[in-house]
């Protein structure tokens, strides 16, 4: 079957199903908000239980990782994921899972070559290229204040 480039944009968009985009938006919005008010309610609870703000700025985030990570081995994540669709990429929670789940789906393959070396592969081209930006992003910003623009 040798179908040209309109041809096919028409067979597709025939058989397509439709995404119902204001539900997807409005269920996003409410799961990674109420993510986030999770941590924020975190955050405010170790404040109130007196520990230094230093100590609760780190902490917060590790209780959001490790609170994901347990949900995704126990699949709560990804029935949530189904539902919120991005609104679970709150970028903590999302990279938690993208980590959790190959660690998780590979282990029977042993702690070296399924845990250990495939707990990166969703993750570690985001690391990679995300310390690539930010280099760049940073030689570029020293120059440009170097010259007093920025």
């Amino acid at each position: 079957m040798n179908l040209d480039a309109k041809t096919y944009q028409n067979y597709v968009k025939a058989y397509a199903k439709k995404s119902p985009s204001p539900k997807n938006c409005i269920a996003a919005f409410l799961v990674g908000g109420s993510i986030c008010l999770l941590a924020e309610g975190f955050y405010r609870l170790y404040l109130h239980l007196g520990l230094a703000e230093a100590s609760v700025r780190i902490l917060t985030p590790v209780t959001i990782i490790v609170l994901t990570a347990i949900a995704t081995g126990f699949g709560v994540f990804d029935c949530l994921a189904k539902f919120a669709g991005a609104g679970t990429l709150v970028p903590i929670s999302g990279f938690a899972n993208a980590v959790t789940s190959p660690a998780i789906d590979n282990k029977a393959e042993g702690l070296v070559m399924g845990v250990g070396a495939k707990m990166f592969i969703i993750a570690g081209p985001v690391i990679v290229y995300g310390t690539l930006a930010s280099v760049i992003w940073g030689v570029i910003y020293y120059f440009l204040h170097g010259r007093g623009i920025v």
